[in-house]
C-alpha cells in the first residue's frame, strides 16, 4: 500500500518536470520572437528611478492565468 502512494508520488513529479521542461522551452522561444509583447503589455507596470527599478507584469501574468486556465481545462476534460 505505501508503494502505491510513492508511484502516485513519483508520477506527479514526473509531470510537474515535465511541466517545468515545458514552460522553459516557450520562455527560449518567446525570446526568439520579439515581436510577441509578453512583459511589455500596457498595464504591466514598471518603475525606474535612480538606482531602483521595480517590474510587475500584471497584465502579462493574467493572460498567461487564463490561457493555463484554458488548457488545464482541456486536458482534463480529455481525461475523462
Amino acid at each position: 500500500m505505501l508503494w502505491d502512494g510513492l508511484g502516485g508520488l513519483g508520477r506527479f513529479f514526473i509531470v510537474i518536470g515535465l511541466l517545468f521542461v515545458a514552460f522553459g522551452l516557450v520562455l527560449v522561444l518567446l525570446e526568439r520572437f520579439p515581436q510577441i509583447p509578453l512583459g511589455r503589455l500596457p498595464g504591466d507596470i514598471r518603475i525606474e528611478r535612480e538606482n531602483v527599478r521595480f517590474y510587475f507584469p500584471l497584465v502579462t501574468s493574467l493572460i498567461l492565468s487564463v490561457i493555463a486556465t484554458i488548457l488545464w481545462s482541456l486536458i482534463s476534460s480529455l481525461r475523462k
